[in-house]
């Protein structure tokens, strides 16, 4: 028993060291992906190659077909017509690496995925969600056309929808993986005799995706370079150009001050809810073993609330704007530990 204890242990390792690795390199294309919506390089490739487009250009001529290709839609058109090659190359190579990553990270998944199943290393409850983990990753590739396609007849930038739809799915893959990893991590089912009721923290991590999702469609709209204040809106606290009759309206997630404004008062929705988490972690001793954790994500969601009103005040400059993604990736990531303590007490 002592021998098969250590062999199993020994399967768990490697898929865990797997499943980390990939949800590293998903966070790390969340970050690229926002770097190259900031930059504005997602439409600076305009085809979907998916074997040939492994390769950048190699050659001055390969450089002039593909800067002729960006020269035909509306950005350019309307927006960058003065670019210089030197110009678009700049903005080439961010598109080039969000592919480039895209790629990896399907290759670095289905070809271990494949192995470990063959050699029977994986848990027979986790093949199903593994396998859909995949068909997920084939799905983003194709919502991540689908958006580029979006800004390349009539439009000059992308769709926020689909941005933010895009952006989305990507936190649903990387809450899988890592939900996955922490299962292979896990040495037992049962912790601790009591536990929080499910529907606190389970309710606080959707809101924190609820918040991502709004916060993809401030990025595509470009809502965070407007009402450059805190805590006020330029002295209100609803936006002047509008009225609360959008609000309640389908139209309200196209106006870009109304989604500010979703997006800064779903923040402070989801730090009362996080308060009330708090005092009930730390009010009742049963929940000492919670305590640790709920401290992680206080900090990474105070630092995430400042760097969003850093955002909002400088108008979304790019440095911090990538900060505040990069934050939301470590609230995620301590929300969704939290989740997991609590769902192995029974």
């Amino acid at each position: 028993m002592y021998i098969n204890f250590m062999i199993d242990e020994n399967k768990n390792n490697q898929v865990s060291i797997w499943l980390l690795l990939i949800t590293f390199l998903v966070g790390f294309m969340i970050i690229v992906g926002g770097l190259t919506r900031l930059t504005e390089s997602g439409l600076s490739i305009t085809r979907w190659d998916l074997l040939t487009g492994i390769l950048p250009p190699l050659n001055s001529f390969e450089w002039h077909n593909a800067f002729q290709l960006y020269k035909k839609i509306p950005e350019f058109k309307l927006l960058n017509h003065s670019m210089s090659l030197d110009d678009f190359k700049a903005i080439y190579w961010w598109e080039y690496a969000h592919r480039l990553l895209g790629r990896i990270i399907g290759l670095f998944y289905i070809i271990p995925l494949i192995y470990f199943t063959f050699k029977k290393k994986i848990i027979k409850n986790s093949i199903l969600s593994l396998y859909l983990i995949f068909g997920l990753i084939c799905l983003q590739g194709f919502i991540g056309w689908h958006l580029v396609q979006s800004g390349l007849t009539e439009r000059t930038d992308v769709s926020h929808y689909r941005l933010s739809i895009h952006l989305t799915l990507a936190f649903i893959i990387f809450i899988m993986l890592f939900w996955n990893f922490l299962k292979y991590k896990s040495k037992q089912n049962i912790y601790y005799k009591k536990k929080l009721p499910n529907f606190l923290p389970n309710l606080f991590l959707v809101l924190v995706i609820l918040q991502i999702s709004i916060g993809a469609l401030v990025s595509g709209l470009d809502a965070g370079k407007i009402y450059q204040s805190w805590p006020l809106m330029n002295n209100n606290y609803f936006p002047d150009d509008t009225n609360l009759k959008d609000l309640i309206s389908l139209k309200s997630f196209e106006i870009p001050s109304l989604v500010q404004f979703m997006h800064r008062n779903l923040a402070y929705f989801i730090f009362l809810i996080f308060s009330i988490i708090t005092l009930i972690i730390f009010r009742n001793n049963d929940f000492s073993h919670l305590r640790k954790t709920t401290l992680y994500i206080l900090w990474a969601l105070l630092l995430q609330i400042f760097l969003g009103i850093l955002t909002v005040l400088s108008g979304a400059q790019i440095i911090l704007a990538s900060m505040h993604q990069i934050g939301s990736i470590l609230l995620v990531t301590t929300s969704l530990i939290l989740v997991f303590k609590n769902s192995r007490i029974s």
